[in-house]
């Protein structure tokens, strides 16, 4: 493949957040200082950079945290909306979480642990949709594909599938 054809290829944007939880099952979320609205932490995978180790960047700016990121749970295709490319958007496993939260205030207002109820009225109901698959992920040791937040319709059958 040459350079040339290579750039002419669709180019997607990608977010990567990390789940945690408490003992109590709540999830964490926080409050961005430069969005109306309240998100799970993570952020924008940069050029070159793979999303886990974006995921992994974004909770040591944000938190303070050193953290590996867990398995993956959610796969969230974002359709092109209000001036937006289409994205990935990509929520690993955050693990089971106590310690102290550090907040880079240039970046965030504040954080809460949410149950269900909270959350979705917390999030926009797309990035509800996409907690709310990431917890339940997580309890079942699954990965989760949606599309704009939703699980898609199944795939109809195909005449050589046994």
């Amino acid at each position: 493949m040459t350079s040339e054809w290579t750039a002419t290829l669709p180019r997607k944007r990608m977010g990567a957040a990390l789940l945690f939880r408490d003992p109590a099952d709540r999830v964490l979320l926080v409050e961005p200082t430069y969005k109306p609205h309240w998100e799970l932490p993570g952020g924008v995978v940069e050029a070159d950079e793979s999303p886990r180790d974006a995921a992994a960047r974004e909770i040591t700016e944000e938190l303070g945290l050193a953290v590996v990121p867990g398995r993956l749970l959610v796969v969230d295709w974002v359709p092109p909306r209000d001036g937006r490319t289409d994205g990935l958007m990509l929520v690993f496993d955050g693990g089971r979480f106590t310690d102290p939260v550090r907040l880079d205030t240039s970046e965030l207002r504040s954080w809460a642990w949410c149950d269900p109820d909270e959350a979705t009225q917390r999030l926009l109901p797309l990035l509800a949709r996409r907690a709310a698959a990431a917890l339940q992920a997580a309890r079942t040791r699954t990965t989760a594909y949606l599309e704009d937040g939703r699980a898609p319709p199944p795939a109809p059958q195909r005449s050589d599938d046994p």
